[in-house]
């Protein structure tokens, strides 16, 4: 497939609440199974998902550092939960909320990852995006990605210890308690 620059749109789209986006990865984040609400939400045939890496989907919008947290996370062979924005194909925009998981072989080596992406809270998304924002501005101010994102992936640390607590539990909190997103203020 080629790489075609897609410019997003301000356009959301939606999934309904019984279904679940699914997807597998091998250990480098190339897709080796797309499900069909996958490929109808993104916009892409599962010929053009298949070998591609996971990334295609990625919104500009989202922090490079909650990438960093959810590979360090999943490499290490833990699960994760969180909410992510993701592009379709035609540039609009749809929110998930995330559950990666790593998958093993018989001799117990990670041979790749699962993910099921359910509908997200809204009241979460409220309260998730301000804190994004303000972790992509921190990048986008760096004089380089990599000095900003490890900048705002500091930011994400010290905000877990803060609230001593880690990733997946912070996304689980969002529901119910509103001054964690405050934290970064």
């Amino acid at each position: 497939m080629s790489a075609k620059k897609v410019t997003p749109t301000q356009n959301e789209v939606f999934f309904e609440d019984h279904e679940i986006i699914v997807s597998k990865t091998d250990p480098r984040g190339i897709i080796t199974y797309a499900n069909d609400v996958f490929q109808r939400v993104a916009g892409y045939t599962e010929e053009e998902l298949l070998g591609q890496p996971h990334n295609l989907i990625r919104h500009p919008d989202m922090p490079a550092c909650v990438f960093k947290l959810l590979w360090d996370t999943i490499k290490s062979g833990k699960e994760i939960f969180a909410y992510v924005k993701n592009m379709a194909r035609n540039g609009d925009h749809y929110w998930v909320f995330a559950h990666v998981t790593p998958s093993y072989d018989a001799n117990g080596s990670i041979v790749g990852y699962h993910s099921n992406r359910r509908v997200p809270s809204r009241d979460a998304l409220d309260k998730i995006q301000p804190v994004y924002a303000q972790l992509r501005d921190i990048e986008l101010q760096a004089a380089n990605p990599r000095d900003g994102m490890n900048q705002a992936f500091e930011q994400v640390v010290k905000l877990l210890e803060d609230s001593e607590t880690d990733y997946s539990n912070f996304v689980f909190n969002l529901s119910e308690e509103t001054q964690l997103c405050h934290a970064l203020d």
